[in-house]
């Protein structure tokens, strides 16, 4: 029977000592003290069939409540990650770019294609329209008119202070009529299929050539709204 309380006795202390810190938390000295009588009273009594009943404060579970060495390591966790997963608060974000600017880019990595009267696509070549053409069908899915002429007449006037990346300016090459067409980059300079003969290049308005025979600013109704 002695052996059975000290066996009583020695679970309620091992369950105390194993939720120090619950009671350490939890605990008035008062009841403190109900403990340590609980304690003497588990080594002179017979031993309760269910341990609980010695002590009325629930047990909370030690796992909620472990030790600083049993808490997870988060910057260890975060190590182990994919770097992909990683999250760099000193790494912006990178911006999503403008219609406007889309245009500007794709047309730019098609320099260097030669001109071909009636082209349309980069492998025959592109004459100014069509380059025109393929740039906003395949930057932005718009499909514009197949010529000059009814680009410019598809179009909204623009002032010249206004003109902005992606606008289309036009020529008169020819007599008085709209000849030739390109597409606005800013700061005054477009990108153009030029003539037989010529590639895809980047001229500025105020060049002599192209100033002389400057028609004008349209901007497409897609870039309007």
């Amino acid at each position: 029977m002695a052996f059975q309380r000290l066996a009583a006795a020695a679970a309620l202390a091992a369950a105390v000592l194993t939720n120090a810190d619950a009671f350490a938390s939890q605990m008035t000295p008062e009841a403190s003290l109900g403990c340590v009588e609980d304690v003497m009273q588990a080594l002179i009594s017979p031993p309760a069939e269910n341990l609980s009943v010695l002590y009325s404060t629930p047990i909370v579970a030690s796992a909620d409540i472990g030790s600083s060495s049993d808490k997870p390591d988060f910057d260890k966790l975060d190590s182990d990650k994919p770097d992909f997963l990683k999250l760099d608060a000193a790494q912006p974000v990178a911006a999503v770019a403008s219609p406007r600017q889309m245009l500007a880019d794709f047309a730019m990595k098609l320099r260097d294609i030669r001109y071909r009267r009636g082209g349309r696509v980069p492998s025959t070549g592109f004459d100014c329209s069509g380059f025109v053409h393929y740039v906003f069908a395949h930057a932005l899915g718009i499909d514009l008119p197949d010529n000059s002429i009814s680009q410019f007449n598809a179009g909204v006037r623009v002032a010249r202070d206004d003109m902005q990346a992606g606008d289309l300016v036009f020529f008169h090459i020819h007599g008085k009529r709209i000849s030739h067409v390109g597409i606005y980059l800013g700061e005054g300079r477009f990108i153009h299929s030029p003539r037989t003969g010529e590639r895809v290049r980047v001229n500025r308005l105020d060049e002599q050539y192209w100033a002389h025979r400057f028609a004008g600013a349209k901007r497409p109704e897609s870039l309007s709204s």
